[in-house]
């Protein structure tokens, strides 16, 4: 998969002293990236744009 036009920005429920974050890249037709800020060259999860919000409404809904 070609990410090279990813735009990523870290998640609004990361943490603050440089411990659990992740970043986010939903700029990309038909994918939604998310990575590790730690170790951006690790592994890439990717979702469709429907199963990103039904994770995102999911964890709210746990919040």
């Amino acid at each position: 998969m070609d990410m090279t036009g990813a735009r990523w920005r870290k998640s609004t429920k990361s943490g603050g002293n440089g411990g659990n974050c992740v970043e986010v890249a939903d700029n990309l037709p038909g994918v939604v990236l998310v990575r590790d800020t730690k170790d951006r060259d690790g592994g890439t999860l990717t979702f469709s744009p429907q199963s990103w919000r039904g994770f995102v409404a999911m964890t709210r809904d746990a919040g």
